[in-house]
């Protein structure tokens, strides 16, 4: 009976709310051992209390789970109770009051202004490489898109004369990014000069080539932006992700909607994006105890006796 509310649970995940792979599988996995928990106390789902859940996270933090890892946990249960309740498989739903798991969000750390206009100018854009390693570096910041996403771009995913690229998210959930003065017209040099260059008269649907006439992998990726990032004298560890977050930052910073950044990050949750908020209210935080005066880093005025 258990598994089979599961089963029914994941199903729903797949096929109506277009969850991705990953999360359904650790939803699952969570809701398992959930379950295998209130069976071990002798409770079935439907008829399962506050209670129960506050003793099954308890459980996990005894087991040395994280904050984190609880709190998706959580989101689990909430979501398979929210789905019993909705048909009419429990009488009621037992998360409801519950509050969430707190735990501490380490803020993303971003690139500077200087370190991005150093980044983007390091690729020669002379040959084919060259012009692909720019239109890729380009792309990744004017669109803060992830790097599974920039590899898995197909040539019809670009649209220079409209000014957007069309991807692919987590979920098969599809959104529009625009692009920039500087992005389309690395990508105008690429798709003129550069991709015919790398397919040396091959065919491929893949936007990015590699040296051997296949679509980009993320690790190559991954190694070219090290080496530029290395050339542009930045010493922080480097990764895609870390364009993502310097993309998202500097639209806040700017004024940009945080509705807007959430579409174009494809973010499911506001939540999510508004970390990039906090980011932007530490930054306030640390300029005013720099330089206003009664500030609590300023230490107080030294009256002559």
């Amino acid at each position: 009976m258990q598994e089979a509310l599961l089963e029914n649970f994941i199903a729903f995940l797949r096929a109506e709310k277009n969850v991705a792979a990953k999360t359904v599988d650790a939803y699952a996995a969570d809701i398992a051992q959930y379950l295998h928990g209130l069976e071990e106390g002798g409770v079935l789902a439907a008829s399962a209390t506050q209670e129960n859940l506050l003793a099954h996270l308890e459980q996990l933090e005894k087991k040395g789970l994280s904050a984190r890892s609880r709190a998706r946990h959580l989101a689990a249960i909430r979501g398979f109770h929210r789905f019993l309740e909705d048909e009419k498989l429990s009488p009621s739903n037992p998360t409801l009051h519950l509050h969430s798991v707190k735990f501490s969000n380490k803020l993303p750390i971003f690139l500077s202004l200087e370190e991005v206009d150093a980044l983007l100018g390091a690729p020669k854009a002379k040959g084919a490489a060259g012009l692909r390693d720019k239109a890729m570096l380009e792309l990744l910041y004017a669109t803060g898109m992830r790097v599974s996403e920039l590899v898995n771009l197909g040539l019809e995913a670009i649209r220079l004369e409209e000014g957007y690229v069309r991807v692919m998210g987590k979920g098969q959930k599809e959104r529009l990014i625009p692009l920039g003065r500087s992005a389309s017209q690395a990508m105008a040099d690429y798709l003129q000069g550069g991709r015919p260059g790398l397919l040396k008269g091959k065919t491929s649907k893949a936007l990015f080539i590699s040296p051997r006439q296949k679509p980009m992998s993320r690790m190559g990726f991954w190694k070219l932006l090290r080496r530029y990032a290395l050339k542009a004298g930045i010493t922080q560890n480097i990764s895609p992700h870390k364009i993502r977050h310097s993309f998202a930052t500097h639209l806040l910073e700017r004024g940009a909607d945080l509705r807007a950044v959430q579409a174009m990050l494809g973010h499911a949750d506001l939540c999510t994006t508004q970390i990039y908020t906090h980011v932007d209210t530490q930054r306030l935080r640390n300029v005013y105890d720099a330089a206003h005066p009664r500030s609590r880093k300023h230490p107080p005025p030294q009256h002559p006796s």
